[in-house]
This record gives C-alpha cells, sequence and structure tokens, in this order.
C-alpha cells in the first residue's frame, strides 16, 4: 500500500496498526517511494535466529539478491607457488607499505 507523507502524518496511528498486522506500508514524497513501514521483528534475546529466518529477512531487503544454486568452487587452475617465491598474500602487504 502506497501513501504519501502528508496523509500518514495525518493518520500515523492507522498505518502503524496496518504495518504491526504485517501489512507493508510504502511512504512516497511526489509520488516516489521514500520509505516503508514493516513489522517490528520481536525481540528475543536468548535465541538465535534460524538460518531460514536470516535468509527472509535479507531478502526482505531491497536491493539485496539472494544467492541461486551451490557454492562457488576454486578455479579449476589454481596458481602454484614455487620455492622462494612469496604467496599474494605477502605481495599485497609490501604493495601496502
Amino acid at each position: 500500500m502506497n501513501v504519501p507523507v502528508h496523509e500518514l502524518k495525518a493518520r500515523l496511528s492507522h498505518y502503524l496498526k496496518l504495518a504491526a498486522r504485517g501489512e507493508r506500508v510504502t511512504v512516497t514524497s511526489r509520488g516516489r517511494p521514500i520509505a516503508h513501514l514493516i513489522p517490528a521483528i520481536p525481540e528475543t534475546a536468548d535465541k538465535e535466529p534460524s538460518a531460514a529466518e536470516i535468509n527472509r529477512r535479507l531478502a526482505a531487503i531491497p536491493g539485496v539478491i539472494m544467492p541461486t544454486g551451490p557454492k562457488p568452487r576454486g578455479s579449476k587452475d589454481p596458481l602454484r607457488i614455487r620455492k622462494g617465491e612469496n604467496p599474494l598474500s605477502e605481495i599485497v602487504l609490501e604493495d601496502r607499505r
């Protein structure tokens, strides 16, 4: 549901109740979305959220792209460090000095 700022200010309690019931309220200014009212997540200090809950929360954030498929694997042809050569991590550290 889209609601302009001036209407949100006039009926704030109404829109907060809608958000508390689970409805997503998009606040607009001159027709452009500027904010979202969403239900607060109940605080559970002694309980960690499950992996499914974390994924659900991440997916709800605009602009977050959730991964699909398996975890990426390393290179098929990894570079081999020969005896006497510095590893990449040391080369980077030297370059930063």
